[in-house]
Formats: C-alpha cells, structure tokens, sequence
C-alpha cells in the first residue's frame, strides 16, 4: 500500500512521491517548510493510508535525545529504598520508556512522529543517528539491548528554524513543503468547507494571495490560518462583496484570523492612509 491523497488530505505529487520514496528506501523523511503547511498532518495521514498506529514525540526546546530512548528515575527508587519497597531490586521497574523505545517495541509496524526537531539544541539529531540507523539501542542501567521488532516509517518535521547537522541530514530523504499555489489550495478548502460558493472561495483566496504577498509582511498566514479565516467567512455569511478591499481600510473582513501580531495590522494601515493620500 502506497501514500497518496485523500478525502481530507490533498497532497500534491511531489510529495506523495516523496513520502514512497522515504518508506521504500527505509529511511526518516525529513519534511520542512514554514508552520500552517501540514507536515504534522502529513504524519496522521501517512500512518492512516498505510494502516499504522502513529506514535507523536513533539520537541522542546528543553527535550533530549536520551528522553525518546528512555530515562532511568533514580529519585523515585531511592525513595522506595528508602520505604522498604521490595520492587527496588528490580531496576525495570524505574525505565520509562520513550517514544522511540515505544515505536521499536510495537507489536506491528507504526508511524513514529519526531516534530519540530529544529527546536532543540543543535546536538540533538547527531545523538539520534545512530539509533535511527541501526534500529536498536542499549539500555546501561539493565544491560539489555533494544532493538526494533519492525522498522518504523519516521517522519521528522522542522519549521527551518535552524540549520540541521550534514550528518543527520545525509540519513534521511528530504522534502520541503511549498505552499500551495491558488488551484491546490482551493482544492484543499473545498475538501474543508465542502458547501462553499464558488465565487466566494475566489473572491476570498484572491484577498487571501494579495495580503500574503504584500511586500514587508512579518508573519504570512499559513495554510491553517487561511482556513480558520474561511470558517470565520462562512459563520458570519459574508458575501464576496463584503471582501473586496476599498480606499478606507486594506484590512480584510475578520483579519485577526489571519494577521497575527501588530506590525502587520499597522503595515496595512499605513499602505491604507498612503493611498487615501494619493488620492
């Protein structure tokens, strides 16, 4: 079974081909491209077309490699020494197992979801290859070794925040997402909004494109911003007219879905007064 688009999901060529690819090759796809465009919903629906469990490890700026292998609590069993609790001669009792323990113990193959991993420290792949590599790792404090009962399709997302280590990149198959242009766009708000109106779903992504490209902008708004933004749309039954852009205000209808800090808000303000004084 291979990975294609959905119902709810519209995936364009190059990346199906792309997730096929990592799958066959065995290999960790690394998916980057800018937050809102769909690489942590790229991991549910891979682990749904597929037919897998999906096992999520959402990164910190605080989370180390050795927390997705698992974590040794010696507080806890000094404390129960310390109560006369017969189970500290057993040292199993006090491994937690992480996430990548998790996915290589799975009774069938899974999806393992490593997310955002451009937040932690720049040290934190390299500390990853080996195990993503060799599908096994060695438990110090028990003596045992664990190794993957089946391979896991892992799937690594980064916001392209920071650059990742050469030698971590070499060991995966990368893939950046673009954002949608105007046709796979509209095709993803009608798998969303199924009862939108023609003219408005136009009306909207041409407003939608023009504020995304306006020169200067901080923040663009994402694929999950314009979506909220078209919700909003049609709880309020706006008509396309109501979109249109006039000479008092270049601010569109319900823009705190979209614009999400002040230095836009004003930026549009300003390119709004600069026209009234052209006029």
């Amino acid at each position: 079974m291979q990975f294609q688009s959905t119902e709810s999901y519209i995936a364009p060529a190059d990346l199906t081909v792309a997730v096929n690819a990592a799958v066959a090759l065995e290999r960790p796809l690394l998916v980057k491209g800018e937050p809102g465009t769909g690489k942590t919903e790229l991991a549910r629906q891979v682990a749904q077309a597929l037919g897998m469990d999906m096992i999520e490890w959402g990164i910190k700026s605080s989370a180390r490699a050795q927390q997705g292998l698992y974590e040794y609590d010696a507080v806890s069993r000094l404390r129960d020494s310390q109560l006369g609790d017969p189970k500290v001669s057993e040292i199993g009792h006090y491994i937690r197992h992480g996430k990548i323990w998790q996915a290589f113990a799975a009774p069938e193959r899974v999806v393992l979801l490593i997310d955002e991993i451009d937040k932690a420290d720049i040290e934190f792949p390299n500390d990853l290859l080996q195990e993503l590599d060799r599908m096994e790792f060695h438990v110090y404090e028990t003596g045992e070794t664990i190794r993957a009962r089946h391979r896991p399709v892992v799937i690594i997302t980064s916001n392209n925040e920071k650059e990742l280590p050469d030698a971590f990149l070499r060991r995966c198959f990368f893939h950046y997402i673009r954002f949608p242009d105007p046709e796979t766009l509209a095709k993803i708000v009608e798998v969303h909004f199924p009862q939108i109106k023609p003219k408005l779903l136009a009306e909207a992504l041409t407003r939608f494109y023009e504020i995304r490209e306006t020169p200067g902008l901080k923040k663009k708004p994402s694929t999950s911003e314009v979506l909220d933004w078209i919700k909003l749309l049609l709880i309020e039954d706006l008509a396309p007219e109501d979109l249109k852009a006039d000479g008092g205000s270049l601010l569109p209808k319900l823009h705190g879905a979209l614009l999400k800090n002040e230095q836009d808000v004003h930026l549009f303000e300003r390119l709004a007064f600069a026209a009234r004084g052209r006029r």
